[in-house]
């Protein structure tokens, strides 16, 4: 039986190995994981050449036309997330090459946008910076969390985002 070969794309946190069971795949893949990310197309080509199966995480690398049709082993491609706007369905489609994708939970998301919201309306970092360094405050946050809302257009994970955003208010 033919052993495949498996690429695992831009894994920086190095967590490819602990997000799913891939035991199953032992006996019958080869799987080398990446976790430093290539922009360089040819580069990219070069290093996936060998491989039948590209994973990749979200939108991080992009699989283009130009890149899909240098890869003349590449039987599938698997994306975390639903839906991945820079894989080029259509190219793979004409290549018989099958675009498959994982589940999503958004909840990550939300929660780190809404750290990132605090922390810039909060100066987190100015005020974790003086305290580590043996000052005090050195802000006070003139907006509230309420009036945050006119500055961001939060996309598909808006009315999540609003409704953790009602519980601070």
């Amino acid at each position: 039986m033919k052993k495949y070969k498996i690429a695992v794309l831009d894994d920086y946190q190095n967590v490819a190995f602990e997000s799913a069971d891939w035991s199953v795949l032992r006996d019958r893949a080869d799987i080398a994981v990446f976790q430093d990310h290539l922009a360089d197309p040819d580069a990219l080509i070069e290093r996936l050449l060998p491989f039948d199966v590209v994973c990749v995480m979200r939108e991080r690398t992009p699989l283009p036309r130009i890149v899909i049709e240098r890869l003349p082993n590449l039987k599938l491609i698997a994306s975390t997330g639903s839906v991945n706007s820079s894989i080029d369905v259509a190219a793979a489609g004409d290549r018989g090459i099958a675009v498959v994708h994982t589940g999503y939970r958004s909840d990550p998301t939300i929660e780190f946008t809404w750290a990132l919201i605090l922390a810039s309306a909060r100066h987190i970092v100015t005020e974790s910076n003086s305290v580590r360094s043996g000052g005090w405050q050195q802000t006070v946050a003139p907006i509230s969390v309420e009036r945050l809302w006119a500055f961001w257009d939060l996309g598909t994970l808006d009315h999540r985002l609003r409704g953790l955003g009602a519980l601070l208010e």
